[in-house]
């Protein structure tokens, strides 16, 4: 891990790769670089240079306790100054919630990028059960209590009969604790409010991939399915996953990347 500096501070970034063409992943609403953290390494054996972040105010990347740095057009801002430091077009990847950061970063300066693909990511606000969350976790994060959400989580997980291994549910408290409270409070906002931009994605001619797991319980398959056909993109169900395919079935999700990046970098060659 290490930091890149832009204008608000420092962004943390994984990577992996040290040649082919560049891929930039961004985590959704609560997550961070970690979420990518089983297709990087396969990623770079297939031959891309890959960096995985964490957005302003998201674990590892510092954020200030203004809510206005946490919109989606801050946070798409911020990304657009990293892929400048970049310095070359990427694949951009966006998961959820980091979907809409990368949807207003493409609309804003399309020639940084060679392709988008939407990861399990709508056309407007967040539908679903997850929006209960939202509302359920917005009155404690007003009161700033991070640690009562984390408490409330754990008692709910062990209720369920939680078998994850004890040094995973140990790094996912302790990177949701280290979350801002003020970013997570107007990323859900954003979250909640985000306008349908399918047509000005679909105008800016980016070649789209539109990608989820077959259960996905935040926008609805069919809902992803219908802003696929909506952007003429490219379109893959990922079987045996929900809302993280990357986490889930991260060998599907390497396969429906690669395949995608090796298209688009086929065509633009030809």
């Amino acid at each position: 891990m290490r930091h890149v500096h832009v204008r608000l501070g420092p962004l943390a970034v994984t990577e992996a790769g040290e040649e082919g063409p560049l891929v930039v992943l961004v985590p959704g609403y609560t997550g961070s670089k970690e979420d990518f953290r089983l297709v990087l390494d396969p990623l770079a054996a297939a031959g891309y240079r890959v960096v995985a972040i964490d957005q302003r105010g998201q674990y590892q990347s510092p954020g200030p306790d203004e809510p206005t740095a946490y919109t989606v057009d801050a946070l798409a801002t911020e990304l657009l100054e990293l892929l400048e430091l970049l310095g070359e077009p990427v694949h951009l990847v966006g998961h959820s919630f980091g979907g809409l950061v990368a949807r207003a970063a493409v609309l804003r300066a399309p020639h940084q990028v060679r392709s988008l693909t939407l990861l399990s990511s709508g056309p407007a606000a967040l539908t679903g059960p997850r929006v209960a969350m939202v509302d359920f976790m917005r009155p404690m994060l007003e009161s700033g209590g991070l640690v009562e959400i984390a408490d409330a989580v754990q008692a709910l997980e062990d209720a369920m009969g939680d078998t994850r291994p004890p040094e995973l549910r140990a790094f996912l408290r302790e990177r949701f604790l280290a979350n801002s409270p003020v970013g997570l409070l107007a990323m859900a906002e954003a979250l909640t409010t985000e306008p349908d931009r399918v047509e000005e994605l679909a105008a800016t001619g980016v070649p789209v991939l539109v990608t989820y797991g077959e259960g996905d319980d935040a926008w609805h398959p069919e809902l992803q399915a219908d802003m696929a056909q909506r952007l003429a993109a490219q379109h893959v169900v990922i079987a045996d996953a929900l809302h993280s395919a990357a986490v889930e079935n991260p060998d599907a999700t390497v396969s429906a990347l690669t395949a995608f990046f090796s298209s688009v970098d086929s065509a633009s060659a030809a």
